[in-house]
């Protein structure tokens, strides 16, 4: 249940938004001092903040400084000013929202709802990005296990897949059939080396524009294969 605060010194104002917020299925509380709000909205996990402007002890402008310095959370500020400077002002201390009262506890609730949904699909476009090889026109997304050759997606065995991964994060290194074996099939090589040799005549057909000229996988004669950047 997403929690929200309120900070708002018209206890009969916070106690409305409270009852229509937690009606729409959140976790509210209220604190009626600028004090006491700011201390809460610091220690305290919340998911969004509902800050009125004109508070006792301190004002709304200092609290949303305040939070916004060390939270991304969302905040709606609420004043009964209706002045362009204070709702600039607000904005331009990090408040995401400016409502001015009078107003509907459903507008409010609207709001909400909103900027709680903007705020996660920003928290979750902050997730770890897939992990990417580019070599050369050659794209290997490690992540989601696809190769693209200038654009155009290539179907890959799993093995071959593995393979080219393998050679592409360590190029200019000179791997023998006996090392690519035990690093991607992890055995030991009995006369299975042949494998290796197949799976790089494979990966030569999808990535090289002229396999009897490679441009990627070098082979190095008498002794084995080399990513070249």
């Amino acid at each position: 249940m997403e929690k929200i605060l309120i900070i708002e010194d018209e206890v009969a104002i916070a106690e409305l938004e409270k009852d229509y917020l937690e009606l729409s299925g959140y976790d509210v509380t209220i604190e009626n001092s600028g004090d006491a709000g700011l201390e809460r909205a610091l220690q305290e996990e919340f998911d969004l903040l509902i800050l009125d402007l004109m508070l006792p002890n301190v004002d709304g402008f200092e609290i949303c400084k305040q939070v916004r310095a060390v939270k991304n959370i969302p905040v709606i500020m609420v004043s009964a000013k209706k002045d362009d400077i204070d709702k600039i002002r607000g904005l331009g201390l990090g408040a995401d929202d400016y409502m001015t009262k009078p107003f509907s506890p459903s507008e409010l609730v609207a709001r909400v709802k909103a900027h709680l949904a903007r705020y996660e699909r920003l928290i979750g476009s902050g997730a770890k990005e897939n992990e990417i090889i580019e070599i050369r026109g050659i794209k290997i997304d490690k992540t989601a296990r696809r190769v693209y050759v200038n654009g155009e997606e290539k179907t890959f065995t799993t093995k071959e897949f593995d393979l080219l991964s393998f050679l592409a994060e360590n190029p200019n290194h000179v791997y023998t059939k006996e090392e690519l074996f035990q690093e991607i099939w992890d055995m030991e090589s009995i006369g299975d080396i042949a494998t290796v040799t197949v799976h790089i005549k494979k990966i030569r057909e999808k990535i090289e524009a002229n396999t009897s000229k490679p441009q990627y996988i070098e082979t190095i004669w008498g002794v084995g294969y080399r990513f070249k950047i």
